[in-house]
Protein backbone atom coordinates (compact mmCIF):
# COMPACT_ATOMS: atom_id res chain seq x y z
CA UNK A 1 0.00 0.00 0.00
CA UNK A 2 2.40 3.16 -1.37
CA UNK A 3 0.91 6.76 -2.25
CA UNK A 4 -0.40 6.03 -5.32
CA UNK A 5 -2.66 3.33 -4.83
CA UNK A 6 -3.62 5.69 -1.65
CA UNK A 7 -4.25 8.11 -4.05
CA UNK A 8 -6.15 6.17 -6.39
CA UNK A 9 -8.17 4.57 -3.85
CA UNK A 10 -9.04 8.13 -2.34
CA UNK A 11 -9.88 9.02 -6.23
CA UNK A 12 -12.22 6.52 -7.18
CA UNK A 13 -13.33 4.21 -4.59
CA UNK A 14 -16.70 4.32 -3.56
CA UNK A 15 -16.49 3.67 -0.04
CA UNK A 16 -14.01 6.85 0.09
CA UNK A 17 -15.91 9.16 -2.00
CA UNK A 18 -19.13 8.41 0.44
CA UNK A 19 -16.96 9.27 3.31
CA UNK A 20 -15.65 12.56 2.02
CA UNK A 21 -19.51 14.36 0.65
CA UNK A 22 -20.93 16.73 2.04
CA UNK A 23 -24.12 14.39 2.32
CA UNK A 24 -22.35 11.78 3.40
CA UNK A 25 -24.56 11.98 7.19
CA UNK A 26 -27.89 12.08 5.19
CA UNK A 27 -26.50 9.57 3.26
CA UNK A 28 -25.13 7.14 5.83
CA UNK A 29 -27.82 8.02 8.47
CA UNK A 30 -30.55 6.66 6.04
CA UNK A 31 -28.81 3.82 4.90
CA UNK A 32 -28.68 2.86 8.30
CA UNK A 33 -31.94 3.38 9.27
CA UNK A 34 -33.31 1.56 6.10
CA UNK A 35 -30.99 -1.56 6.07
CA UNK A 36 -28.37 -2.01 8.63
CA UNK A 37 -30.78 -1.81 11.24
CA UNK A 38 -33.08 -4.01 10.64
CA UNK A 39 -30.78 -6.31 9.13
CA UNK A 40 -33.16 -5.86 5.57
CA UNK A 41 -31.64 -6.42 1.76
CA UNK A 42 -33.26 -5.07 -1.43
CA UNK A 43 -36.18 -2.92 -0.36
CA UNK A 44 -38.56 -1.88 -3.80
CA UNK A 45 -38.38 1.81 -4.91
CA UNK A 46 -41.84 3.08 -3.28
CA UNK A 47 -41.09 1.76 -0.05
CA UNK A 48 -37.49 3.04 0.20
CA UNK A 49 -38.71 6.67 -1.19
CA UNK A 50 -41.64 6.94 1.21
CA UNK A 51 -39.08 5.84 4.13
CA UNK A 52 -36.49 8.89 2.79
CA UNK A 53 -39.16 11.17 2.42
CA UNK A 54 -40.02 10.57 6.09
CA UNK A 55 -36.24 11.18 7.05
CA UNK A 56 -35.67 13.88 4.88
CA UNK A 57 -38.84 15.47 6.62
CA UNK A 58 -37.39 14.60 9.84
CA UNK A 59 -34.28 16.51 8.91
CA UNK A 60 -35.72 19.58 7.52
CA UNK A 61 -37.74 20.23 11.13
CA UNK A 62 -34.31 20.13 12.31
CA UNK A 63 -32.30 21.74 10.33
CA UNK A 64 -34.34 24.40 8.27
CA UNK A 65 -35.91 23.69 4.86
CA UNK A 66 -33.41 24.89 2.80
CA UNK A 67 -31.58 21.89 3.65
CA UNK A 68 -31.79 18.61 1.12
CA UNK A 69 -33.95 20.24 -1.41
CA UNK A 70 -34.31 17.51 -3.65
CA UNK A 71 -36.85 14.94 -3.93
CA UNK A 72 -36.50 11.48 -2.70
CA UNK A 73 -36.40 9.55 -5.39
CA UNK A 74 -33.91 11.77 -6.64
CA UNK A 75 -31.63 11.04 -4.50
CA UNK A 76 -32.18 7.66 -4.44
CA UNK A 77 -31.43 7.79 -8.54
CA UNK A 78 -28.06 9.88 -7.80
CA UNK A 79 -27.06 7.41 -5.19
CA UNK A 80 -26.91 4.52 -7.26
CA UNK A 81 -25.36 6.22 -10.32
CA UNK A 82 -22.57 4.48 -11.58
CA UNK A 83 -20.66 7.80 -10.46
CA UNK A 84 -21.36 7.30 -7.01
CA UNK A 85 -22.04 3.46 -6.58
CA UNK A 86 -23.33 3.35 -3.35
CA UNK A 87 -26.69 1.69 -3.89
CA UNK A 88 -26.98 -1.10 -6.61
CA UNK A 89 -30.60 -0.60 -8.48
CA UNK A 90 -32.22 -3.47 -10.60
CA UNK A 91 -34.77 -5.27 -11.25
CA UNK A 92 -36.05 -8.73 -10.04
CA UNK A 93 -37.43 -11.37 -11.89
CA UNK A 94 -40.78 -10.99 -12.46
CA UNK A 95 -41.42 -7.86 -11.33
CA UNK A 96 -41.16 -3.98 -13.38
CA UNK A 97 -40.62 -1.56 -10.24
CA UNK A 98 -36.82 -1.07 -9.49
CA UNK A 99 -35.22 -2.42 -6.27
CA UNK A 100 -32.44 -1.20 -4.22
CA UNK A 101 -29.76 -2.48 -2.14
CA UNK A 102 -26.76 -1.05 -0.38
CA UNK A 103 -23.61 -1.95 -2.42
CA UNK A 104 -20.67 -3.87 -0.63
CA UNK A 105 -18.85 -0.13 -0.68
CA UNK A 106 -21.11 1.37 1.60
CA UNK A 107 -20.88 -1.11 3.92
CA UNK A 108 -17.22 -0.89 3.94
CA UNK A 109 -18.10 2.72 4.81
CA UNK A 110 -21.07 1.72 7.43
CA UNK A 111 -18.85 -0.66 9.36
CA UNK A 112 -15.82 1.94 9.09
CA UNK A 113 -18.19 3.81 11.04
CA UNK A 114 -19.20 1.27 13.39
CA UNK A 115 -15.42 0.72 14.09
CA UNK A 116 -15.27 4.59 15.58
CA UNK A 117 -17.79 4.07 18.02
CA UNK A 118 -16.14 3.92 21.52
CA UNK A 119 -16.05 0.20 23.07
CA UNK A 120 -16.58 -0.65 26.54
CA UNK A 121 -13.32 -2.90 25.91
CA UNK A 122 -11.78 -4.43 23.62
CA UNK A 123 -11.77 -8.33 23.63
CA UNK A 124 -7.93 -9.30 23.98
CA UNK A 125 -8.33 -12.70 25.45
CA UNK A 126 -11.03 -14.45 23.26
CA UNK A 127 -9.31 -12.69 20.13
CA UNK A 128 -6.15 -14.03 21.15
CA UNK A 129 -7.37 -17.65 21.45
CA UNK A 130 -9.43 -17.45 18.43
CA UNK A 131 -5.97 -17.11 16.55
CA UNK A 132 -4.43 -19.99 18.37
CA UNK A 133 -7.48 -22.34 17.60
CA UNK A 134 -7.14 -21.12 13.97
CA UNK A 135 -3.52 -21.99 13.52
CA UNK A 136 -4.34 -25.32 15.59
CA UNK A 137 -6.74 -26.08 12.84
CA UNK A 138 -4.63 -25.04 10.44
CA UNK A 139 -1.33 -26.94 11.05
CA UNK A 140 -3.75 -29.94 11.90
CA UNK A 141 -5.91 -29.71 9.03
CA UNK A 142 -2.46 -29.78 6.73
CA UNK A 143 -0.75 -32.54 9.02
CA UNK A 144 0.23 -35.00 6.36
CA UNK A 145 1.78 -37.74 9.34
CA UNK A 146 -0.70 -40.29 10.55
CA UNK A 147 1.20 -40.46 13.79
CA UNK A 148 0.98 -36.83 14.20
CA UNK A 149 -2.52 -36.58 13.87
CA UNK A 150 -2.58 -39.52 16.30
CA UNK A 151 -0.47 -37.74 18.89
CA UNK A 152 -2.05 -34.50 18.99
CA UNK A 153 -5.71 -36.40 19.01
CA UNK A 154 -4.73 -38.55 22.49
CA UNK A 155 -3.87 -34.91 23.48
CA UNK A 156 -6.92 -33.48 23.22
CA UNK A 157 -8.38 -36.77 24.68
CA UNK A 158 -5.78 -36.39 27.87
CA UNK A 159 -7.33 -33.01 28.23
CA UNK A 160 -10.18 -33.83 28.10
CA UNK A 161 -10.03 -36.83 30.19
CA UNK A 162 -8.24 -34.48 32.85
CA UNK A 163 -11.21 -32.47 33.00
CA UNK A 164 -14.01 -34.51 33.20
CA UNK A 165 -11.63 -35.94 36.57
CA UNK A 166 -11.54 -32.71 37.52
CA UNK A 167 -15.49 -32.06 37.36
CA UNK A 168 -15.67 -35.84 39.25
CA UNK A 169 -13.68 -34.34 41.90
CA UNK A 170 -16.18 -31.07 42.63
CA UNK A 171 -13.71 -28.74 40.95
CA UNK A 172 -15.58 -26.97 38.36
CA UNK A 173 -13.89 -24.15 36.71
CA UNK A 174 -16.50 -21.19 34.98
CA UNK A 175 -15.93 -18.10 33.56
CA UNK A 176 -15.91 -14.93 35.17
CA UNK A 177 -18.60 -12.17 33.62
CA UNK A 178 -15.55 -10.12 31.98
CA UNK A 179 -14.49 -13.15 30.09
CA UNK A 180 -18.73 -13.87 29.03
CA UNK A 181 -18.83 -10.22 28.35
CA UNK A 182 -16.39 -10.38 26.12
CA UNK A 183 -17.17 -13.23 24.03
CA UNK A 184 -20.27 -11.91 23.80
CA UNK A 185 -19.28 -9.07 21.52
CA UNK A 186 -17.13 -11.20 19.59
CA UNK A 187 -19.56 -13.20 18.75
CA UNK A 188 -22.34 -10.36 17.73
CA UNK A 189 -19.44 -8.45 15.98
CA UNK A 190 -18.85 -12.00 13.76
CA UNK A 191 -22.43 -12.46 13.42
CA UNK A 192 -23.29 -9.39 11.65
CA UNK A 193 -20.33 -8.60 9.79
CA UNK A 194 -20.97 -12.28 8.44
CA UNK A 195 -24.32 -11.04 7.35
CA UNK A 196 -22.70 -7.56 5.62
CA UNK A 197 -19.96 -10.12 4.05
CA UNK A 198 -23.57 -11.49 1.90
CA UNK A 199 -23.34 -8.56 -0.44
CA UNK A 200 -19.12 -8.86 -0.94
CA UNK A 201 -19.97 -12.68 -1.86
CA UNK A 202 -23.00 -11.63 -4.70
CA UNK A 203 -20.94 -9.01 -5.75
CA UNK A 204 -17.51 -11.62 -6.15
CA UNK A 205 -20.01 -13.89 -8.50
CA UNK A 206 -20.96 -10.83 -10.42
CA UNK A 207 -17.70 -9.60 -11.14
CA UNK A 208 -16.65 -13.41 -12.11
CA UNK A 209 -19.69 -13.58 -14.44
CA UNK A 210 -19.01 -10.20 -16.12
CA UNK A 211 -15.39 -11.20 -16.98
CA UNK A 212 -16.87 -14.76 -18.70
CA UNK A 213 -19.33 -12.70 -20.72
CA UNK A 214 -16.45 -10.34 -21.85
CA UNK A 215 -14.70 -13.21 -22.52
CA UNK A 216 -17.00 -14.28 -24.69
CA UNK A 217 -17.70 -11.48 -26.36
CA UNK A 218 -14.37 -10.77 -27.38
CA UNK A 219 -13.78 -14.54 -28.58
CA UNK A 220 -12.34 -15.21 -31.90
CA UNK A 221 -11.79 -18.58 -32.11
CA UNK A 222 -14.56 -21.44 -32.94
CA UNK A 223 -17.84 -22.38 -31.01
CA UNK A 224 -16.07 -25.32 -29.85
CA UNK A 225 -13.70 -24.22 -28.26
CA UNK A 226 -15.73 -21.26 -26.87
CA UNK A 227 -18.34 -23.87 -25.55
CA UNK A 228 -15.51 -25.57 -23.90
CA UNK A 229 -13.84 -22.38 -22.50
CA UNK A 230 -17.21 -21.74 -20.99
CA UNK A 231 -18.49 -24.40 -19.54
CA UNK A 232 -14.74 -24.81 -17.82
CA UNK A 233 -15.78 -21.05 -16.67
CA UNK A 234 -18.51 -22.23 -15.01
CA UNK A 235 -16.62 -25.00 -12.93
CA UNK A 236 -14.28 -22.00 -12.11
CA UNK A 237 -17.15 -19.95 -10.57
CA UNK A 238 -17.99 -22.77 -8.85
CA UNK A 239 -14.35 -24.27 -7.77
CA UNK A 240 -13.03 -20.62 -7.13
CA UNK A 241 -12.08 -19.85 -3.29
CA UNK A 242 -15.13 -17.54 -3.08
CA UNK A 243 -17.92 -20.13 -4.36
CA UNK A 244 -15.90 -23.04 -2.21
CA UNK A 245 -15.93 -21.20 1.16
CA UNK A 246 -19.55 -20.16 0.36
CA UNK A 247 -20.65 -23.70 -0.53
CA UNK A 248 -19.26 -24.88 2.60
CA UNK A 249 -20.85 -22.31 4.42
CA UNK A 250 -23.99 -23.09 3.46
CA UNK A 251 -23.85 -27.16 3.59
CA UNK A 252 -23.02 -26.21 7.35
CA UNK A 253 -25.56 -23.90 7.86
CA UNK A 254 -28.41 -26.02 5.94
CA UNK A 255 -27.58 -28.86 8.32
CA UNK A 256 -31.08 -29.69 10.68
CA UNK A 257 -28.77 -30.38 13.72
CA UNK A 258 -26.71 -27.65 13.41
CA UNK A 259 -29.49 -25.20 12.68
CA UNK A 260 -31.10 -26.54 16.51
CA UNK A 261 -27.68 -26.60 18.32
CA UNK A 262 -27.60 -22.52 16.66
CA UNK A 263 -31.09 -21.70 18.28
CA UNK A 264 -30.05 -23.67 21.11
CA UNK A 265 -26.72 -21.74 21.71
CA UNK A 266 -28.30 -18.04 21.28
CA UNK A 267 -31.47 -18.91 23.13
CA UNK A 268 -29.13 -19.97 26.17
CA UNK A 269 -26.33 -17.08 25.98
CA UNK A 270 -28.78 -14.40 25.71
CA UNK A 271 -29.80 -15.92 29.06
CA UNK A 272 -26.98 -15.39 30.66
CA UNK A 273 -27.06 -12.67 33.53
CA UNK A 274 -23.32 -10.88 32.39
CA UNK A 275 -24.97 -11.18 28.96
CA UNK A 276 -28.39 -9.70 30.41
CA UNK A 277 -26.39 -6.68 31.61
CA UNK A 278 -25.46 -5.47 28.72
CA UNK A 279 -28.77 -5.31 26.78
CA UNK A 280 -28.26 -7.55 24.25
CA UNK A 281 -30.61 -7.37 20.72
CA UNK A 282 -32.69 -9.77 20.82
CA UNK A 283 -32.69 -9.91 17.26
CA UNK A 284 -29.29 -11.78 17.01
CA UNK A 285 -31.27 -15.23 18.44
CA UNK A 286 -32.62 -15.28 15.13
CA UNK A 287 -29.30 -14.44 13.14
CA UNK A 288 -29.10 -17.48 11.94
CA UNK A 289 -32.29 -16.84 10.02
CA UNK A 290 -31.11 -13.74 8.61
CA UNK A 291 -27.97 -16.20 7.40
CA UNK A 292 -30.44 -18.35 5.80
CA UNK A 293 -32.40 -15.56 3.91
CA UNK A 294 -29.57 -13.83 2.56
CA UNK A 295 -27.68 -17.23 1.69
CA UNK A 296 -30.94 -17.95 -1.09
CA UNK A 297 -30.87 -14.85 -2.14
CA UNK A 298 -27.26 -15.38 -2.73
CA UNK A 299 -28.22 -18.70 -4.35
CA UNK A 300 -30.31 -16.91 -6.35
CA UNK A 301 -27.99 -14.86 -7.39
CA UNK A 302 -25.74 -17.15 -8.35
CA UNK A 303 -28.50 -19.47 -10.14
CA UNK A 304 -30.21 -16.77 -12.38
CA UNK A 305 -26.53 -15.82 -13.39
CA UNK A 306 -25.81 -19.39 -14.85
CA UNK A 307 -29.46 -19.04 -16.08
CA UNK A 308 -28.22 -15.79 -17.82
CA UNK A 309 -25.08 -17.24 -19.07
CA UNK A 310 -26.72 -20.47 -20.68
CA UNK A 311 -29.35 -17.78 -22.84
CA UNK A 312 -26.31 -15.84 -23.35
CA UNK A 313 -25.06 -19.02 -24.85
CA UNK A 314 -27.67 -19.64 -26.76
CA UNK A 315 -27.03 -19.45 -31.03
CA UNK A 316 -29.15 -16.95 -31.93
CA UNK A 317 -27.65 -14.42 -29.31
CA UNK A 318 -24.47 -15.41 -29.85
CA UNK A 319 -24.53 -14.91 -33.85
CA UNK A 320 -26.09 -11.37 -32.96
CA UNK A 321 -23.64 -10.27 -30.68
CA UNK A 322 -21.00 -11.41 -33.54
CA UNK A 323 -22.57 -9.78 -35.92
CA UNK A 324 -23.01 -6.61 -33.73
CA UNK A 325 -19.14 -6.90 -32.69
CA UNK A 326 -18.47 -7.26 -36.44
CA UNK A 327 -20.27 -4.14 -37.51
CA UNK A 328 -18.43 -1.99 -34.47
CA UNK A 329 -14.81 -3.55 -35.81
CA UNK A 330 -16.39 -2.07 -39.21
CA UNK A 331 -16.83 1.05 -37.86
CA UNK A 332 -13.61 1.23 -36.04
CA UNK A 333 -11.76 0.68 -39.14
CA UNK A 334 -13.47 3.02 -41.10
CA UNK A 335 -13.09 5.70 -38.71
CA UNK A 336 -9.04 4.80 -38.53
CA UNK A 337 -9.07 5.06 -42.22
CA UNK A 338 -10.10 8.28 -42.36
CA UNK A 339 -8.99 9.88 -38.99
CA UNK A 340 -6.03 11.74 -41.01
CA UNK A 341 -8.67 12.98 -43.91
CA UNK A 342 -11.65 13.54 -41.88
CA UNK A 343 -14.74 14.04 -44.43
CA UNK A 344 -16.43 17.52 -44.51
CA UNK A 345 -20.79 18.29 -44.58
CA UNK A 346 -22.91 14.96 -43.72
CA UNK A 347 -21.27 11.83 -43.75
CA UNK A 348 -23.38 9.95 -42.32
CA UNK A 349 -27.14 8.83 -42.45
CA UNK A 350 -29.52 6.94 -39.91
CA UNK A 351 -32.43 4.98 -41.28
CA UNK A 352 -36.11 6.00 -39.97
CA UNK A 353 -34.67 9.29 -37.98
CA UNK A 354 -38.33 10.81 -36.97
CA UNK A 355 -40.36 9.25 -34.51
CA UNK A 356 -43.78 7.14 -35.53
CA UNK A 357 -46.60 9.62 -34.81
CA UNK A 358 -50.24 7.85 -34.92
CA UNK A 359 -52.97 10.12 -35.17
CA UNK A 360 -56.13 10.93 -33.42
CA UNK A 361 -58.37 9.64 -36.31
CA UNK A 362 -56.92 6.36 -36.47
CA UNK A 363 -58.09 5.48 -32.70
CA UNK A 364 -61.18 3.63 -32.34
CA UNK A 365 -64.23 5.08 -31.80
CA UNK A 366 -65.68 5.22 -27.99
CA UNK A 367 -68.20 2.23 -27.91
CA UNK A 368 -70.47 2.15 -25.03
CA UNK A 369 -70.46 0.60 -22.15
CA UNK A 370 -72.73 -2.54 -21.77
CA UNK A 371 -75.31 -1.81 -19.30
CA UNK A 372 -77.57 -4.97 -17.86
CA UNK A 373 -80.92 -4.90 -17.63
CA UNK A 374 -82.22 -5.78 -14.45
CA UNK A 375 -86.18 -7.24 -13.72
CA UNK A 376 -88.42 -6.05 -11.46
CA UNK A 377 -89.04 -9.65 -9.98
CA UNK A 378 -89.46 -10.04 -6.04
CA UNK A 379 -87.93 -13.01 -5.18
CA UNK A 380 -89.83 -15.82 -3.52
CA UNK A 381 -89.12 -17.99 -1.41
CA UNK A 382 -87.73 -21.82 -2.33
CA UNK A 383 -89.33 -24.87 -1.59
CA UNK A 384 -86.41 -26.87 -2.67
CA UNK A 385 -84.20 -28.97 0.08
CA UNK A 386 -80.61 -27.47 -0.45
CA UNK A 387 -77.47 -29.06 1.36
CA UNK A 388 -75.97 -26.09 2.95
CA UNK A 389 -72.69 -28.26 3.68
CA UNK A 390 -71.42 -27.74 0.31
CA UNK A 391 -71.19 -23.91 1.43
CA UNK A 392 -68.48 -25.38 3.99
CA UNK A 393 -66.98 -27.68 1.89
CA UNK A 394 -64.06 -25.46 -0.47
CA UNK A 395 -60.93 -26.56 -0.25
CA UNK A 396 -58.16 -24.50 0.86
CA UNK A 397 -54.46 -25.31 0.23
CA UNK A 398 -51.76 -24.09 2.52
CA UNK A 399 -48.70 -22.81 -0.20
CA UNK A 400 -46.47 -21.71 2.31
CA UNK A 401 -47.37 -25.43 4.28
CA UNK A 402 -46.78 -26.93 0.73
CA UNK A 403 -43.51 -24.89 0.40
CA UNK A 404 -42.23 -26.11 3.93
CA UNK A 405 -42.13 -29.68 2.99
CA UNK A 406 -40.37 -29.34 -0.39
CA UNK A 407 -37.79 -26.97 1.39
CA UNK A 408 -37.43 -29.50 3.85
CA UNK A 409 -36.90 -32.24 1.39
CA UNK A 410 -34.42 -30.03 -0.13
CA UNK A 411 -32.37 -29.91 3.78
CA UNK A 412 -30.96 -33.44 2.48
CA UNK A 413 -30.52 -33.26 -1.24
CA UNK A 414 -29.31 -30.80 -4.17
CA UNK A 415 -32.51 -31.68 -6.04
CA UNK A 416 -35.84 -33.55 -5.16
CA UNK A 417 -38.43 -34.74 -7.71
CA UNK A 418 -42.23 -33.65 -6.42
CA UNK A 419 -43.44 -37.53 -6.91
CA UNK A 420 -40.62 -38.30 -4.35
CA UNK A 421 -42.04 -35.19 -2.48
CA UNK A 422 -45.67 -36.39 -2.53
CA UNK A 423 -44.12 -39.47 -1.71
CA UNK A 424 -43.01 -38.56 2.01
CA UNK A 425 -45.92 -36.24 2.32
CA UNK A 426 -48.98 -38.00 0.70
CA UNK A 427 -51.42 -35.67 -1.02
CA UNK A 428 -54.65 -34.84 1.86
CA UNK A 429 -56.36 -32.62 -0.26
CA UNK A 430 -56.57 -34.30 -3.29
CA UNK A 431 -56.01 -32.63 -6.81
CA UNK A 432 -56.33 -28.95 -5.76
CA UNK A 433 -53.11 -29.82 -3.61
CA UNK A 434 -51.22 -31.27 -6.82
CA UNK A 435 -52.20 -27.93 -8.76
CA UNK A 436 -50.73 -26.16 -5.87
CA UNK A 437 -47.64 -28.28 -6.25
CA UNK A 438 -47.28 -27.14 -9.80
CA UNK A 439 -48.66 -23.58 -9.24
CA UNK A 440 -45.30 -23.31 -6.91
CA UNK A 441 -42.78 -25.08 -9.44
CA UNK A 442 -43.59 -22.36 -11.92
CA UNK A 443 -42.86 -19.41 -9.73
CA UNK A 444 -39.90 -21.23 -8.61
CA UNK A 445 -37.20 -19.79 -10.71
CA UNK A 446 -34.85 -23.00 -9.60
CA UNK A 447 -37.38 -25.56 -9.94
CA UNK A 448 -37.77 -27.42 -14.15
CA UNK A 449 -40.36 -28.63 -15.21
CA UNK A 450 -39.88 -30.95 -17.69
CA UNK A 451 -42.59 -31.37 -20.69
CA UNK A 452 -40.48 -34.27 -21.84
CA UNK A 453 -41.06 -36.51 -19.05
CA UNK A 454 -44.14 -37.39 -17.77
CA UNK A 455 -44.45 -39.16 -14.50
CA UNK A 456 -47.57 -40.36 -12.57
CA UNK A 457 -48.36 -39.37 -8.83
CA UNK A 458 -51.25 -41.06 -6.66
CA UNK A 459 -53.15 -40.63 -3.82
CA UNK A 460 -56.65 -41.91 -2.07
CA UNK A 461 -59.53 -39.55 -1.69
CA UNK A 462 -61.52 -38.80 1.34
CA UNK A 463 -64.01 -41.64 -0.23
CA UNK A 464 -60.97 -44.51 -0.16
CA UNK A 465 -60.62 -44.20 -3.87
CA UNK A 466 -57.72 -44.59 -5.05
CA UNK A 467 -56.58 -41.53 -7.67
CA UNK A 468 -53.57 -41.12 -9.88
CA UNK A 469 -52.93 -38.22 -12.22
CA UNK A 470 -50.04 -37.93 -15.10
CA UNK A 471 -47.90 -34.68 -15.07
CA UNK A 472 -44.67 -33.50 -16.29
CA UNK A 473 -41.55 -34.12 -14.48
CA UNK A 474 -41.16 -31.34 -12.22
CA UNK A 475 -38.11 -31.12 -9.95
CA UNK A 476 -37.48 -28.87 -7.38
CA UNK A 477 -33.76 -27.58 -6.61
CA UNK A 478 -31.75 -25.53 -3.73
Amino acid sequence: MDYHHIEALRRHHPAWRLLIADSAPLVLGFMHRAFVAPNRRAQPQGELINALEDYLHHLRVELGEGHYPRSAGEYLNDWAADERGWLRKFYPPATDEPHFDLTPAAEVALGWLEELEERQFVGAESRLLTVFDLLRQMVHGAETDPEARINELERRRAEIDAEIAAIRDGRLEFMDETQLKERYYQVERTARGLLADFRQVEQNFRELDRQVRERITTWGGSKGDLLAEVFGERDAIADSDQGKSFRAFWDFLMSPARQEELTELLERVIELDPVQQLGPDRRLARVHYDWMDAGEETQRTVARLSAQLRKFLDDQAWLENRRIMDLIHDVEQHALAVRDNQPSGDFFAVAEPAPMIDMPMERRLFVPPFRARIEQQVVEEGTGEAQPEALFEQVYVDKNELSGRIRRSLQEREQVELATVIEHYPLEQGLAELVAYLSLASADERAVIDEQSVQVVSWQDPQGINRRARLPRVIFSR
